[in-house]
């Protein structure tokens, strides 16, 4: 199965988030037909990026309305496709009612309800699901556990649950189902992408992501006085994207991957964009100690459990084998902080900071 002998149409799921809007991108102008599914086909701003990629590329775009939660609804969608990359999911991280019901059931469910449709269509020989870093541990202070002091593709998130980190949680929940579905059959294959912190510019100004997220606390003066020590792996979305591309033509991929450029701290990433900006931006200066958040912690948010096993361990993790099995040659994340961070400047999603 590669790219150019591949003629049947593609699905991907979640269509208008920020990592499938660029393997859609990438799939068009590979001349393929890509079938993809939004939650509303009457809110079309949020996927008329998609529609004008299509415009000028070789490929065709279909578009389906599908929800997570509605057992049957993509099956028009997967009709006739060889290929389905599952790419939606709840990302929902804070101000959440319902753990449960807000992010593990459509999560979990979600994958069981697409999956359940993979088995119903005959014409379906490979299903790529975007799952996350978060599965491979829950709390960084589970590096301790590493025998290299990296995690790789062996290890699992088992420290997460509905009440302590319900995110993460909810990505290691999903990938369980989906691999305990397709160890159930023979006729597909799984391959699941696990991608760091995605930064890089996006195709859309209506994305929703854990790297915005930061980049605006970055710019708001919320990490002004310092931000706690903390790292992240962190990964461009182009790189992502090849990579998903890269497992679902190539035969011999198996198995998950960790997509992970490098590993950097909260105040690394500051530090990367005062650089290129200057002083025009509240970035943060300083880092403050973990005993500041014991004590502080809770007006920003942060528990006592949370800041006891996630501050002040610096986390690393190995993406070896997505260098030797998929080929994939990372870009320097810096250049891709400063990009991404430009965007939102230019999209209105951060102001201009006046002190």
């Amino acid at each position: 199965m590669n790219t150019k002998t591949t003629t049947t149409p593609i699905l991907v799921t979640g269509a208008t988030g920020y990592i499938a809007s660029w393997v859609i991108k990438q799939l068009l102008e590979k001349g393929h037909t890509v079938h993809a599914t939004v939650r509303d086909l009457n809110k079309h701003k949020s996927f008329a990026h998609l529609e004008k990629i299509a415009e000028s590329s070789p490929g065709s775009l279909k578009l389906f309305q599908a929800n997570l939660l509605s057992p049957g609804s993509f099956a028009e969608a997967m009709q006739g496709c060889e290929i389905v990359f599952h790419m939606a999911s709840p990302f929902v991280v804070t101000n959440y009612k319902d753990a449960v019901k807000d992010i593990v059931e459509p999560a979990v469910i979600g994958t069981e309800n697409v999956l359940n449709t993979v088995n119903q269509t005959a014409s379906v020989k490979r299903v790529i699901v975007t799952s996350s870093i978060a599965s491979t541990y829950g709390d960084a202070i589970d590096i301790l556990q590493t025998k290299t002091n990296r995690f790789d593709e062996s290890h699992w998130n088992s420290t997460s649950s509905e009440t302590h980190q319900p995110y993460p949680y909810s990505k290691v929940a999903a990938e369980r189902k989906a691999w305990e579905m397709a160890e159930a059959q023979d006729r597909w294959t799984l391959v699941c992408i696990n991608p760091a912190l995605v930064f890089g510019k996006s195709l859309t100004p209506n994305t929703q992501s854990g790297s915005v997220e930061v980049l605006q606390q970055f710019a708001n003066g919320m990490t002004l006085l310092g931000v706690p020590p903390m790292w992240n792996g962190v990964v461009d979305v182009q790189d992502v994207a090849e990579a998903h591309l890269r497992a679902a033509f190539d035969p011999k991929a198996q198995g998950r991957y960790i997509i992970c450029s490098e590993s950097l701290s909260l105040l690394e990433m500051g530090q990367i964009l005062r650089a290129h900006f200057g002083n025009k931006f509240p970035f943060p200066r300083n880092q403050l100690p973990k005993a500041a958040f014991k004590l502080f912690g809770p007006l920003a948010g942060f528990s006592p459990k949370f800041v006891e096993l996630n501050m002040g361990y610096p986390i690393y993790f190995s993406a070896q084998k997505s260098k030797d099995e998929l080929g994939i040659e990372y870009r320097p994340v810096k250049e891709s902080l400063v990009e991404h961070f430009q965007q939102l400047l230019d999209d209105g999603v951060v102001k201009k900071y006046i002190p």
